[in-house]
């Protein structure tokens, strides 16, 4: 090969970033607002601290996303039942028409982003992808095993 894999699979992570957000900013969404927004359709009432972990951000970053995103109306804090000191996270109606857009936008950047690729490499690439993300899991479960 001559780039490295890790290398090649990071800067087209960073490329299709950097693509979307472009395009997103137009819905006065961050592509880590959009993360955040995304995480809560997946975990509908996250609190803070387990959405910093989905994030992979410190805590305090995740609250100031979470606080732009509470200002722009497309979340709102609720009190956790069982623990007073707790917050959960919840999407409002506000951020539905969103959602809907961004995930045009995504799935706009995803076809151009694959254009010249025919329907089984497309399949072949995503299988692959899968397969990558599925290793990894497995090796880093596998490590968490072991060190207890």
């Amino acid at each position: 090969m001559s780039e490295s894999l890790g290398f090649l699979l990071s800067d087209v992570s960073r490329l299709l970033r950097r693509r979307f957000d472009e395009r997103a900013r137009a819905t006065g969404a961050s592509v880590a607002q959009w993360r955040v927004l995304k995480l809560l359709v997946r975990h509908p009432g996250a609190n803070q601290g387990q959405l910093a972990e989905l994030l992979e951000v410190e805590p305090i970053t995740a609250c100031r996303m979470i606080d732009r995103l509470e200002e722009a109306g497309f979340v709102e804090r609720r009190r956790d039942p069982s623990d007073r000191r707790a917050w959960r996270i919840h999407l409002t109606e506000k951020a539905a028409p969103v959602l809907d857009e961004l995930h045009v936008l995504a799935a706009d950047l995803i076809e151009e982003t694959l254009q010249g690729f025919n329907s089984k490499q497309r399949e072949e690439l995503i299988a692959a992808l899968e397969g990558l993300r599925a290793n990894l899991t497995n090796v880093q479960e596998g490590k968490e095993a072991a060190h207890g």
